[in-house]
């Protein structure tokens, strides 16, 4: 009898079951949270001073935990940037667990050099191979273009991230596209996080707590894509009051309210919140005058954000959320082509701590909807809708400065395309498809070294195929500033994108699950014929570097990288016949819908960061290598952007802080894109075999030069913002963002007309102003 995959986990779990059980000496766990929002202080150091002292970081929920701690009087201390030192007395017994709920209150003396120990000890005792980790603070340093911050502003400056342009940009992260980028929102897998404008992402600022941006060498707890993942946690509503922003841009205007649906009477009692938050761009119309100048018909985007969540918190830690979200958007680009797409999707998360174990435990269920149509001339439209649901359970148990990690997910994917070729040739594909996974690392601290090995089960069960995906990171610390660290992989993914590298402006993002119309070989590089298995998307990763403090104030890290695409699923460009009986005798690559290649993505990424009495200074140099073989011939992607560097400064002063400076500048190499090789005309032989050539009137056709041959011009762009804040109480605020986007007004080259030769450009010098009141 075959040893089904659920079987395998249960195992798994039954034999780390004795592992939970064992005894410990004591432990110290709980909470930490800003006394006046209420809000999870994340990532914020918590000591335990006595007999023996112990450290560790509050994770993305506020909680800690330490454990083995020897029965005896101890002090929890927490000493962070921005607030009161907070110290409190425990009394650990043997076998006894302690849970605690923190509360820091603002400070008014900041302390700097704390924040910087804290982010060395972090840097000490964790691996962060290929990792950003960003917070609202830290976005808020890009320039405010539109008048607003935002994730997609600052992801552009991400080392290993490549963006393609202002309109209808994409970000590739280390030779992967978009469809290979898992994204993340509180749990829920989300299908294009991005507006086609290319400046906004549908995560406004005011509702992120902290969003993690994995470029490669990922652990196990992710899987189900094969390039990296974007992780975004939103917080929670205040607690304690009601409030709200109210703000208003050239480019768009938006609106927050949060506030107590049961309000939290004092510090550790149990309580209700809620947060909504709106966002709408109104571009399109106030371009007509603005920015006129740039296209007299008006800047062609538009779109609109809702999310709204509801938290319910209890005495002890534990919590529930409860969330939705709407997002739409369009381009309409003159003569080309028009873009609609929506995105709808609720879901529920919960955080669990037993009061009789050590260990927490965290859950998700989401259901979403995305669905996008393109109209490009006289061409047949080109719509895709994806249904996704996922769930999952989370453990994570600390044992002294190690943590075993491991979880359980199931996701199902339902997508339906209706598609045309630049052939005329229809795909017309809906796929089911349902994953299911189990995961386990296990983070060791051992002397000088962390430890990080992890092991992912992905089985697909529509292809009844187990994919096993071991994966390892490891830190090496020389000493107090110099620290060594890799990670490696194995990945799958068993969704496609159905984009066309032909494609003039590159919008339509289809997707399809478990294509079954592939070639049943794929012949190599070396010339070799592999029979393919199955179409299962695959790559290794291995990642490697070093992170060096160069002071107190700067740091410096450097990554290298190789990631194998061992198969990847396109879309067949080459597609002439139906596969049907007749055309037998034809080659699978003239007939298939899809077909299969491999490649290579390789690279450096430099990162150089200084930041001292309120200047932030933010270098990244990255050099990349991405090609694909295609079964006949090598060529490079589109996103093959070999150099790529960003420049970013932000200086806060004034009296209280009140002024803010952020500048940042843009160079990218041009990328591949392919050539006209000439014209002919294309006669329409409507009447077939009897159709007069002499008197029918073609169309114009071109001739193709090699894929992807040619090169566009460079890339680059100086973006200045200032910010003034007007403080009138504790709650009450006025901040006036002024910004300028491409300041010497750089055309920078979007698209070529394959037929008139006539090249459009990407946004001209854009200034912008915008206002948010809060209260």
């Amino acid at each position: 009898m075959p040893f089904h995959p659920t079987r395998r986990f249960t195992l798994l779990f039954l034999l780390m079951l004795p592992l939970l059980a064992a005894a410990q000496n004591g432990t110290v766990r709980g909470f930490v949270y800003d006394e006046s929002t209420g809000e999870p202080a994340i990532f914020t150091p918590v000591s335990l001073w006595g007999a023996t002292n112990h450290g560790i970081q509050t994770d993305v929920n506020g909680y800690f935990s330490i454990s083995k701690v020897p029965p005896g009087a101890y002090t929890l201390r927490i000493v962070t940037m921005g607030f009161d030192t907070l110290t409190k007395a425990v009394d650990v017994k043997a076998d006894q667990i302690i849970t605690e709920q923190l509360y820091l209150k603002k400070a008014t003396i900041q302390m700097q050099a704390v924040e910087v120990t804290a982010e060395q000890q972090k840097a000490q005792n964790t691996v962060r191979v290929g990792v950003t980790k960003l917070t609202p603070k830290q976005i808020e340093r890009m320039p405010a273009i539109g008048g607003q911050a935002d994730l997609a502003q600052y992801m552009q400056v991400v080392p290993g991230v490549v963006f393609t342009g202002d309109q209808g940009g994409q970000l590739y992260i280390r030779g992967g596209s978009p469809v290979m980028n898992k994204v993340l929102l509180d749990g829920m897998t989300l299908y294009n996080p991005f507006h086609s404008i290319g400046l906004f992402s549908v995560f406004d600022n005011d509702i992120i707590r902290n969003a993690d941006i994995l470029t490669g060498g990922f652990n196990a707890e992710y899987g189900g894509r094969i390039s990296s993942v974007m992780d975004i946690t939103t917080r929670d509503g205040n607690k304690t009051r009601l409030g709200g922003k109210v703000g208003a841009s050239t480019f768009a205007a938006k609106g927050l309210l949060e506030g107590p649906l049961k309000k939290q009477t004092a510090p550790g009692q149990g309580s209700s919140s809620f947060l909504i938050n709106f966002k709408h761009s109104y571009l399109d119309q106030t371009s007509k005058s603005l920015y006129n100048y740039a296209d007299s018909a008006g800047l062609p985007f538009k779109f609109s954000d809702l999310y709204g969540k509801i938290s319910i918190n209890a005495a002890n830690g534990s919590k529930v959320n409860f969330f939705g979200f709407n997002f739409t958007d369009g381009a309409k680009f003159r003569g080309i082509s028009d873009l609609d797409w929506k995105n709808w999707g609720a879901g529920t998360n919960f955080v669990l701590v037993p009061s009789g174990s050590a260990v927490l435990i965290e859950g998700v269920f989401a259901v979403s909807n995305y669905k996008i149509e393109l109209l490009e001339g006289n061409l047949q439209p080109r719509t895709s809708a994806i249904s996704n649901f996922n769930a999952g359970l989370d453990f994570k148990y600390f044992m002294g400065n190690n943590e075993i990690h491991y979880g359980l997910e199931v996701n199902g994917v339902n997508t339906d395309l209706s598609y045309f070729n630049s052939l005329g040739y229809k795909l017309q594909v809906q796929k089911v498809s349902t994953e299911l996974a189990g995961y386990l690392t296990y983070k060791l601290r051992v002397g000088q070294w962390v430890l990080d090995p992890g092991m992912r089960l992905q089985y697909y069960s529509t292809l009844a195929v187990m994919s096993p995906e071991p994966r390892l990171g490891f830190k090496w610390n020389i000493n107090d500033r110099l620290r060594f660290k890799g990670a490696a992989g194995l990945y799958s993914q068993n969704l496609i994108a159905t984009n066309n590298d032909r494609d003039v402006v590159n919008l339509f993002y289809g997707f399809i699950t478990a294509p079954d119309d592939i070639p049943k070989t794929m012949t190599m590089p070396d010339g070799s014929v592999r029979q393919v298995q199955n179409p299962l998307q695959r790559a290794s990763h291995v990642v490697g570097g070093f992170e060096y403090d160069l002071s107190r104030k700067a740091s410096i890290n450097l990554e290298g990288y190789y990631k194998h695409f061992g198969q990847v699923t396109n879309l067949n460009r080459d597609k002439l016949y139906n596969d049907t009986p007749e055309f037998a005798s034809k080659p699978d690559e003239l007939k298939k819908d899809f077909t299969l290649e491999s490649g290579n993505a390789y690279g450096a990424d430099l990162l150089v960061k200084y930041e001292q009495n309120g200047l932030y200074l933010w270098l990244v140099y990255s050099l990349n290598f991405v090609d694909r073989w295609d079964g006949h011939q090598t060529y490079n992607p589109i996103w093959d952007r070999r150099h790529n560097v960003n420049l970013v400064a932000s200086y806060t002063f004034g009296r209280h802080e009140s002024w803010k400076a952020n500048a940042r500048w843009n160079y990218g190499s041009g990328f591949p894109f392919t050539q006209n090789q000439g014209f002919y005309e294309r006669l329409p032989f409507s009447n077939g075999i009897y159709s007069d050539i002499n008197a029918a009137n073609g169309t114009m056709g071109i001739i193709y030069g090699p894929l992807n041959g040619g090169r566009l011009t460079d890339y680059h762009r100086l973006d200045l913002g200032v910010t003034k804040t007007w403080k009138f109480s504790e709650h009450q605020s006025l901040q006036m963002d002024l910004s300028v986007t491409n300041v010497y007004d750089r055309k920078n080259i979007f698209y070529r007309d394959r037929l008139t030769g006539k090249e459009v450009y990407q946004l001209p010098v854009i200034p912008s102003v915008g206002f948010m009141y809060s209260f």
